[in-house]
């Protein structure tokens, strides 16, 4: 059975924080919330977790995991971004986008797109995740909590709870976070391409 924590949106417990960046440290995948939605996240080289996530979601080897990060310093460990990038990406985190990057060799092969060679990755503007990132000093890799068949994530933490208590190791209720998916933004190219219009405002990339 899955633990169950409630943790204060704005001002996250301490004491349920340290025990939930423990049970990511043993390999346990959790369910936390972001500032778009809900998300799965476990630590990077846990190979089982992520097997967890693949099932949980049916997703097959080609998905493209996120590397959740605290803030851009982290990010130019496992990205490669440019002077320019930079300046965009300070811009724009924290919020809802994920940024699609080259990848560097920090990252493993199989969290990289298998042909492109590319991560992606995100500054949650949220204070239960930045409160983990914070205690576990590393990157979560992150999928976002839909369900197979549906089109929107899972809002309700009691409802994740009975469709997945056997699944995860913990479901963090951080009360109501949203349910629109990030903006996505391919960074490989000259010009950034916005792939996904989510939560995040894309007028910075209009001409």
């Amino acid at each position: 059975m899955a633990q169950f924590f409630q943790i204060h949106p704005d001002n996250p417990q301490p004491r349920l924080i340290r025990r939930a960046v423990e049970i990511l440290r043993e390999g346990g995948l959790i369910v936390y919330p972001t500032d778009s939605s809900y998300a799965l996240g476990c630590r990077i080289g846990e190979k089982r977790a992520m097997e967890r996530i693949r099932a949980i979601r049916r997703l097959d080897e080609h998905h493209n995991f996120t590397l959740v990060c605290r803030d851009l310093s982290e990010i130019t460990a496992y990205a490669k971004i440019s002077n320019q990038d930079y300046r965009l990406l300070k811009t724009l985190t924290p919020g809802p986008y994920t940024f699609i990057h080259k990848a560097t060799k920090q990252v493993p092969r199989r969290l990289m797109h298998p042909k492109r060679k590319t991560i992606g990755i995100r500054v949650p503007d949220n204070r239960i995740a930045q409160a983990l990132l914070e205690e576990l000093d590393e990157p979560l890799m992150s999928s976002t909590l839909i369900l197979p068949g549906d089109e929107m994530p899972l809002t309700d933490p009691y409802e994740m709870r009975q469709m997945l208590d056997h699944q995860v190791d913990l479901i963090i209720d951080g009360g109501y976070c949203g349910y629109e998916p990030t903006t996505v933004v391919v960074m490989t190219e000259e010009t950034p391409t916005v792939v996904r219009n989510g939560k995040g405002d894309v007028s910075l990339f209009e001409e």
